[in-house]
């Protein structure tokens, strides 16, 4: 069994690589320092854990595609796949915070909601909605031949949403958790870097598929980064910052606006 870092040990990149693996996915990685450095560095690296968890899930969908399994069910199995690759805490955190914003009262008492470990109306409303959503438009992108590069795409761009929610100047709304970690300690430049690395993959997979014009998946991320932010900008103004459930619901919603946008552009 590895060991723990011992207390005070500054961290380095790879600290930074390994929380971000180890947060935002299944795969086992040995535990590292977990500070704001290593928080800031496991955010702006979040689009390649998405990258890994959308190449797995696409596989999947290959395979049941080439198997003769129809889009519909084959696309429910990748998403599916998906959650399994997350633990489904993204899609936990989505039914929290809907039931966090849905319910009235102060932050303090949102945030007392989202603590709970069930899932009330405005959760379980928002959950299938969403993932009926995901489901439906990766069925019509599969019937046309651009499903998996079209999910690997949804993926990045969830996890791109984190990076950016977690600029500096993004606060956390409360003083433990995964936000306490991640909140504001991702620099503007590196955010940018990484989204034009996001934005020019998207354009190469695309010119590379059936469509060739190249603009629907690079407009996909940037729809899904918008829809995101609007739901920061909503989150923190209603809990006075985020959370860990913020930031799976962004994931969540930025995919399946990405999946959406691929759909209705035929990329």
């Amino acid at each position: 069994m590895a060991e723990t870092p011992p207390a005070g040990t500054p961290s380095t990149p790879i600290d930074g690589l390994r929380l971000a693996v180890g947060t935002l996915s299944v795969f086992p990685v040995r535990p590292g320092v977990v500070d704001r450095r290593a928080g800031g560095i496991a955010m702006t690296a979040a689009p390649l854990v998405g990258a890994l968890i959308g190449a797995g899930a696409a596989a999947v969908l290959a395979g049941a595609s080439w198997l003769g399994i129809a889009p519909l069910p084959a696309s429910a199995l990748a998403v599916a796949v998906t959650a399994l690759l997350t633990r489904g805490l993204h899609l936990d955190g989505l039914a929290d915070l809907a039931d966090g914003l849905g319910g009235g009262g102060s932050a303090e008492r949102a945030l007392e909601i989202m603590k709970r470990p069930d899932i009330g109306p405005f959760g379980v409303v928002t959950l299938v909605l969403t993932l009926l959503i995901q489901v439906t438009a990766l069925a019509q992108l599969t019937g046309a031949g651009t499903g998996p590069a079209a999910l690997v795409t949804a993926c990045v761009t969830g996890r791109l949403a984190l990076t950016w929610a977690c600029r500096a100047g993004v606060p956390a709304a409360r003083r433990d958790g995964l936000g306490t970690v991640v909140a504001g300690t991702v620099r503007r430049g590196p955010a940018l870097a990484v989204t034009g690395l996001v934005l020019l993959a998207a354009a190469g997979t695309a010119a590379s598929g059936p469509a060739r014009d190249g603009w629907g998946p690079p407009l996909a991320v940037l729809a899904g980064l918008a829809a995101a932010w609007a739901l920061r900008r909503r989150a923190v103004r209603r809990l006075g910052g985020v959370t860990g459930d913020v930031l799976g619901a962004l994931v969540e919603v930025a995919a399946a606006t990405a999946l959406v946008v691929c759909a209705a552009t035929g990329g």
